[in-house]
Parts: C-alpha cells; structure tokens; sequence
C-alpha cells in the first residue's frame, strides 16, 4: 500500500533531554527526525509524540520540540505506547492504517509499541534513520525482530517524497528546500 498523507499518521517516541544523549549516532538521529516532523508538518499528517515519564527523563528535546508543535503529546510509564490507555485509544480512533514509527529505543519503547500497533491492525514503517538505541546490537536486533514480524522499514526522506508523491506542488517545493538544505 503506498502511504499518503490521507491514510497515515507518525508516532514519535520519547526523544527527550536525558535519554537522547544515550543514544547512538545522535547528530543523525536528531537531523533526520526533524527533516521527518518538518516535512509532516508540510503535508498535515498527525503526529504523536511520547514522552516517557518526563519528571525524570525530561521534555522532549527542543530540537523536535520546535519542529511538532501541532503533535499531539502524551505521557507514559509504559514501555508499549499501546499500554497506555489514552494513546492506545487515540490510535484505535484514528483511521488511517498506516503508522510511521521513529524515536528510542528501539529495542525497548519502538519494538514493543510497534508489535502493539501491528496487533491493532494498522500497517506500520519504521523510519530507521530517526530510530536508536544505546548500543548498534541491540538496534540490529531489534530491526531483525520487527522486519520479521511485518514492520517495513523506510527511511525519512523515502517517506516524505512517497507522500509528495509528485514534485511542482507548493508543498513539494517546500519539501525540496528542507531536503536541499541538509
């Protein structure tokens, strides 16, 4: 199924202050999340963004803060979003049946939000170049346990143009200079 801006939403995990530091390859993961939210944000698809018990582990980075302020933001203690009554509910009400899943870790919060949502019926894409983990074995196994399991991976950029779908639009040539400047 090719994704749209009509039948697909994002949900972004827990990039927040004290854990985004932990994390691999932080430079890219941070750039290549705001190029996704960014580029989102040109084409109106809803985005979630989750914050996993911020009292402790922060806000969400300003660097993704700045770039989602039309996301709709939920707390957690959970490690599945899906575990979380009011995000499993936003996602159960929602109609779109494609999710693109980003954010940390993967071998915890995004594996197990996305078997979640795999469960719930919704086809799910993994953008792996907005996704981490503290060490590359455990994203690496990660990504082998949910390609198998139906998640199919992109990347941001494949994404995003996949949803522009045809250049000359307005909002094609916005996507181009957010894609041109990095």
């Amino acid at each position: 199924m090719k994704l749209t801006e009509n039948n697909t939403a994002a949900l972004v995990i827990d990039l927040q202050e004290k854990l985004v530091p932990a994390m691999r390859n932080v430079p890219r993961l941070v750039e290549r999340s705001r190029l996704l939210l960014s580029g989102l944000a040109i084409y109106d698809v809803p985005v979630v963004v989750t914050r996993q018990y911020p009292k402790g582990l922060g806000d969400t980075i300003p660097e993704i803060r700045d770039v989602s302020e039309n996301a709709t933001t939920f707390d957690k203690t959970t490690f599945s979003c899906l575990d979380a009554k009011e995000i499993r509910d936003w996602f159960v009400a929602d109609s779109r049946r494609n999710v693109v899943v980003a954010g940390i870790e993967a071998h915890i919060c995004v594996l197990q939000t996305a078997l979640d949502l795999l469960e719930l019926g919704k086809r799910v894409y993994l953008a792996a170049d907005c996704v981490s983990s503290r060490n590359s074995f455990d994203r690496q196994f990660a990504f082998e346990r949910l390609f198998n399991a139906g998640v199919v991976p992109t990347t941001a950029e494949a994404f995003l143009f996949e949803i522009a779908n045809r250049a000359g639009s307005p909002e094609f040539k916005k996507l181009s200079k957010l894609v041109t400047k990095r």
